[in-house]
């Protein structure tokens, strides 16, 4: 009787980080239609890394990592999950935006761990890093962009944005991170 219920036990636990994973890889398809596109930079402001940070800190980094991939995975085979801006599937992933877009499973690992670790802002903080280091140097190889025009083709302009997702997921984080430290 004590192994039949260990494996419910387990087979429930692993439903649930499957249902996490996929649920997170939809939201993050919703957030990506959150589009708008920029008439200076091949770039489009999204609401994507929105869902990078919650996965992360609301997920914790293995299964944040995990949901990204999922979404990653999405959209190389061709599901609309990317901006609509973009031309979708693998093309998505090797043009402009692509930097971006391969970031997401690493900032949503660093961001889970460090906020496991006690230390939420930072954890925020490092993920946006990675992705903007990700998405600039991404962009750089592919434009040969002088620094100041990579700066304001890949950074400058989302910034303000970042800076409301930052603190948006910090008081989300304030308010359910207590329930979500619960979940395995």
């Amino acid at each position: 009787m004590r192994a039949v219920l260990l494996f419910e036990t387990r087979s429930y636990a692993v439903a649930r980080r499957v249902a996490l994973a996929l649920g997170y890889s939809i939201l993050m398809g919703l957030l990506a239609r959150v589009s708008l596109p920029l008439p200076f930079t091949p770039v489009p402001l999204t609401g994507q890394t929105l869902g990078v940070l919650l996965a992360g800190v609301l997920l914790g980094g293995p299964l944040a990592a995990s949901a990204m991939l999922l979404y990653l995975a999405e959209g190389a085979m061709g599901l609309p999950v990317f901006s609509p801006t973009g031309p979708g599937g693998l093309a998505q992933l090797v043009g402009p935006t692509g930097g971006f877009l391969l970031s997401y499973p690493l900032a949503a690992f660093v961001v889970g761990s460090l906020c496991r670790r006690g230390s939420r802002l930072l954890g925020v903080l490092a993920g946006e890093a990675l992705i903007f280091t990700f998405g600039a140097a991404w962009l750089w190889m592919l434009l040969h962009l002088p620094a100041a025009h990579l700066f304001q083709a890949a950074v400058l302009p989302f910034l303000p944005g970042e800076v409301l997702k930052v603190a948006l997921v910090l008081v989300i984080a304030r308010r359910w991170l207590p329930a979500a430290s619960r979940q395995p």
